[in-house]
């Protein structure tokens, strides 16, 4: 089974509307663990939501800030899954139980599992069990992407086939911001200054 249905099939949205936490600075912000900003446009992908709905990367995007996470190894899955709820909670979630509510951000934010490859025989199994097991609050924010990666890899400097991207797009779909790997707190601060000072 597809490492991104597994995930779901564990992830219980429940817990996001439970209660925000909100993770103290622990870092002092000294140097960059991103890699090296660039300003170029992100290259077109066409994807699909789980409903069907076409998601054109970044052109139905511009206009805001967006948020991408990319995969296309099951190994690279395994560690995009840690971005998901700390990305979710900070950038989506509204926290409505508490005292104040907790404003998010007007962002857009998509997880891509890339079907590439051999992988693309998978795509229309992974997807029928996605739509079983996946939270329907959740499918706004996950679309699927099937095709050729070369232009993605020369474009995007995806060297790291067993890590998962991350990348922050301006509001005109320019990246702005790019690491891979797992989560960070120290990501997160990096991310969160650059889309709060805009």
């Amino acid at each position: 089974m597809h490492s991104f249905s597994i995930f779901f099939t564990i992830f219980d949205i429940k817990h996001h509307l439970m209660k925000k936490v909100t993770t103290p600075f622990l870092f002092i912000f000294i140097t960059s663990v991103s890699l090296a900003q660039t300003y170029h446009l992100f290259p077109r992908m066409e994807t699909k939501k789980l409903d069907e709905q076409t998601v054109i990367l970044p052109e139905q995007t511009k206009g805001k800030y967006t948020l991408l996470g990319l995969a296309y190894s099951k190994e690279a899955e395994l560690e995009l899954v840690t971005w998901y709820q700390p990305v979710y909670e900070t950038f989506i979630f509204k926290d409505k139980g508490g005292a104040f509510e907790v404003e998010s951000y007007d962002v857009h934010l998509y997880f891509v599992p890339m079907f590439t490859g051999i992988n693309q025989a998978a795509h229309a199994k992974t997807v029928k069990e996605m739509k079983q097991n996946v939270d329907k609050t959740l499918w706004p924010y996950i679309v699927l992407f099937k095709g050729d990666l070369k232009i993605y890899k020369e474009q995007l400097g995806l060297d790291h086939k067993e890590h998962p991207y991350f990348f922050v797009l301006n509001k005109a779909g320019e990246v702005v911001y790019k690491t891979y790997g797992k989560y960070s707190d120290q990501k997160m601060e990096e991310i969160e200054k650059l889309v709060g000072s805009n």
